[in-house]
Parts: C-alpha cells; sequence; structure tokens
C-alpha cells in the first residue's frame, strides 16, 4: 500500500493537520508532485495555482485552525464559480470568464481551511460533449461526465476530495468508472449560489473522495450538519435491492455485483429484500430527460439565443428538443414526477437504503462518449441521497459499484448506512487491500 502523502485519504488527513503530524505544505507539494507527474496522462485539470496554494498552506501552518478542512487541498469542477481562477464551464463561450466571486459551496469549504489547488475539467455545460480526461485506471477508458477532472483527480491521487454536480449521473457514473465514492446528497441540501444553471429543479452539488466518512466529512462543511463527523452504526439495516426498470440494460458485471452484494450483506446480518417496481414508474428515464431538456433550454437561453455557433451539436440537440417542448407540457410532467416520488418514498418506510446499479457497466472506451446516465436519472428526479460504493471489478479489469440511495432529507443516516454496507462489501471482495489499491493505475 502507498505511504506517500497524496495517498491519504480526506480523514486522515485531516486528523494529522489538526494535530500538527502534518502541514498543509506539505500535503499540497504532495498532491502538486502527483499532478505534475501524471496530468499529461490524465488531463484532470482546466486551471491550477501551485503558487498561491502553497502560500494558502503556509499561512494556515502559521496560523489558528480554521476548521474541519484545514490544510486539505481540493479541485473545484469548473461549473463552479471562483473569484481567484477562471471559470470556463467547459464552453469556449466563456474561454476569457472570471467571476468576481466564490460559489457558496466554495466559499464554505474555504472558510473551514481548504485549500483549492486549481478547477477539474467538465463537461460542456455538465452535459455529454466529453472534454480531455481519461480514466486514471486506464486511459484508453472514459472518466464518465460530467465531472469527469473531479473524479479522475480523485481517483488518482492528486487531491483527496473535489467538488462535483449531478444534474442526471454527473457524480455516481463518473465515481463508478473510475472506483471512487461519489456523494450525491438531497436535493438543495448544499446551495448551488454561484454553479452554473442547467436544471433547475435537477442540479445538485456534491463530491468525489475516496471513503464514505471522507465525503462525510466535506457534507459535514458544506450542509453545515456536524452530525456527518459521526457515522457510528449499530444494528441490522434493512436494505431493499432495486434491479430498476433499466435492468435490461446491465452488462454480466453489475449484475454479479448486485447479487454478490445481496449475499454479502444477507451473510453480515442485514435485512435484504427485492424491491417491487412499479409499472406506472416505466417512463421515469425519459420523464427525467424531458424535464432536464426544457429547463436546459430555459437556463442556457442566452447561449443558445446568441452564440449559438459555439455550442456543439450534442448540446444544440439537447435545447432544440427542450424548447419543443411547452410550459404546459413541462408543467404535467413535473406533476408526474411528484406522484412517483411520493410512490418511492413509501420504500422507506421499510427499508433504511435502497442498493441499484450505478452504472450498466465498466467504462466504455472514451471514443464513444462518457456513458450513460440511465441508472441514475430517477433518482436524481426524485432528489434523494445517492452514493457509489466501489468494490468490483469487470472483465477489462475496471472499477464496477453500485449506489446506496436513501430517504430524502435522511442523509446522515443514509451516509452512516452506506459506510457500515461499505466496509462489508469491501472485506468480502478485497479483505487484504483498501478501497484506493483495488486497481492498478499509472
Amino acid at each position: 500500500m502507498s505511504t506517500a502523502l497524496n495517498s491519504l485519504g480526506a480523514l486522515e488527513a485531516a486528523h494529522k493537520l489538526q494535530r500538527r503530524e502534518l502541514t498543509a505544505v506539505q500535503l499540497v507539494r504532495a498532491c502538486f508532485a502527483r499532478i505534475e507527474q501524471r496530468e499529461n496522462t490524465v488531463h484532470a485539470w482546466t486551471a491550477l495555482q501551485k503558487q498561491a496554494a502553497l502560500d494558502h498552506a503556509e499561512i494556515l501552518d502559521n496560523g489558528a485552525l480554521r476548521g474541519p478542512l484545514h490544510g486539505l487541498p481540493i479541485g473545484v469542477k469548473d461549473l463552479f464559480d471562483t473569484v481567484d481562477l477562471p471559470t470556463r464551464y467547459g464552453s469556449p463561450i466563456y474561454e476569457r470568464h472570471r467571476p468576481g466571486l466564490d460559489a457558496a459551496s466554495v466559499a464554505l469549504c474555504r472558510a473551514s481551511g481548504a485549500i483549492v489547488v486549481g478547477k477539474t475539467v467538465t463537461t460542456e455545460f455538465a452535459t455529454y460533449q466529453a472534454g480531455p480526461t481519461r480514466n486514471p485506471r486506464n486511459e484508453a477508458y472514459t472518466p464518465g461526465g460530467s465531472s469527469s477532472g473531479s473524479a479522475a483527480a480523485v481517483a488518482d491521487e492528486m487531491v483527496p476530495f473535489a467538488l462535483g454536480s449531478q444534474t442526471a449521473g454527473s457524480i455516481i457514473r463518473p465515481a463508478s468508472y473510475c472506483g471512487i465514492v461519489g456523494f450525491k446528497p438531497t436535493f438543495g441540501a448544499i446551495p448551488r449560489a454561484g454553479v452554473k444553471s442547467l436544471a433547475e429543479s435537477l442540479d445538485t452539488v456534491g463530491g468525489f473522495a475516496r471513503s464514505v466518512q471522507d465525503v462525510a466529512l466535506f457534507a459535514s462543511v458544506m450542509m453545515r450538519d456536524p452530525r456527518m463527523l459521526n457515522l457510528a452504526y449499530e444494528g441490522k439495516p434493512r436494505i431493499g435491492m432495486c434491479r430498476t426498470l433499466q435492468w435490461r440494460h446491465a452488462q454480466a458485471e453489475t449484475k454479479e455485483a448486485f447479487a454478490q452484494a445481496a449475499a454479502t450483506l444477507s451473510r453480515a446480518g442485514a435485512v435484504v429484500e427485492e424491491v417491487p417496481l412499479p409499472s406506472q414508474d416505466c417512463m421515469l428515464v425519459q420523464l427525467h430527460a424531458d424535464i432536464m431538456a426544457f429547463e436546459s433550454s430555459q437556463s442556457l437561453a442566452y447561449e443558445r439565443l446568441e452564440h449559438a455557433s459555439q455550442l456543439s451539436p450534442k448540446i444544440q440537440a439537447i435545447l432544440e428538443a427542450g424548447s419543443q417542448i411547452t410550459a404546459e407540457e413541462h408543467i404535467r410532467n413535473l406533476a408526474r414526477a411528484e406522484e412517483s416520488r411520493a410512490r418511492v418514498n413509501s420504500w422507506f418506510q421499510d427499508f433504511d437504503v435502497v442498493l441499484a446499479p450505478s452504472a450498466a457497466g465498466e467504462a466504455p472506451f472514451a471514443d464513444l462518449g462518457t456513458g450513460d446516465p440511465q441508472f441514475s436519472r430517477a433518482w436524481t428526479l426524485f432528489g434523494l441521497p445517492c452514493l457509489n460504493l466501489p468494490f468490483a471489478t469487470g472483465p477489462q479489469g475496471l472499477p464496477v459499484g453500485l449506489q446506496v440511495i436513501g430517504q430524502r432529507y435522511d442523509d446522515h443516516h443514509t451516509l452512516a448506512v452506506a459506510a457500515w454496507v461499505h466496509e462489508r462489501l469491501l472485506a468480502a471482495n478485497a479483505p487484504d487491500i483498501g478501497a484506493s489499491d483495488m486497481w492498478p493505475r499509472g
């Protein structure tokens, strides 16, 4: 197992920094050494600020402790405004854009002592036009989208945490492809101010780390909920296994991981049961796509009307489809989503969490795009907290994960149960190694 400082998880590094056993300068230098070693292969970053990060680290080392994130280097998805770095939203339209302030989530992290080392690659306006980032497990494959750079930077141990966002599957899918933990909290639990809007009723701020405890550390700051710092869970969780109505698209490795998880958790003492799938929810993926398209055509009205020639054909198609949906149709779609959400909410009378596929399978080749978000669309539509838990591998040796879904506004309990679940899945699948050492990297 690697002992390099950049390999430290966020929580372990935070504890060392709090006890002054590690300096922020040492940790920042180690992260930049990794970035300099690997960035020409991974292409996770759009902008870096090494000297500014080191200057900030030195100030922190010579001053009082700032908060739970004191001295921790982080990456910020280039969809989030930053006062000290360019913010391009993955589009040439904003090539020279320099915001005058930080996004709220970035400001909260900085106020708690985090050090922003740079901006990570996003797809175009967080949609489907891939950027240059490659999967750090094997650069022939995609890291997923739209939070591609954030997922890749954390998976390659360039930083212990990175901010991301999800409108369809932009946290869960890249976390699954890259083999790390991705956390999409309850819709609205982390403020979206200063994050470029794509779909107003769907956009959700979250992030990536290498353990459930690590993402919980950052959630405690951005959600202003110190309960996240204690994920102790006693008892036997009730777990619903949900194949989803997209099961026919699941590849063999996902089906195997699903079956393995059910058996492992049952042996560990959990109450594991299949979740029935209501037939009336068969169109949820399309319903989400329609809501997203309508709201995207509204949110990106300026770009669509004034800079159409600088938009990719992929996003032009989404915006054109959205512009054809009427306001009346959109209102009906929102009402249908609310009806389905109410049905799903009733599941949590019987289950603590639901376990479902994160993606169809391993990451596809990079030249095939960023992958399909179909296994996340419904959970995003419902606004439920979700985490990707990596623990298995597919036929190409790439990561395969499942997602834990919790009840809306019950993020702390979801994280606690997810930590319990992940510990047992890792122990059963790889008893002698940690999550960050399960797959080879360069």
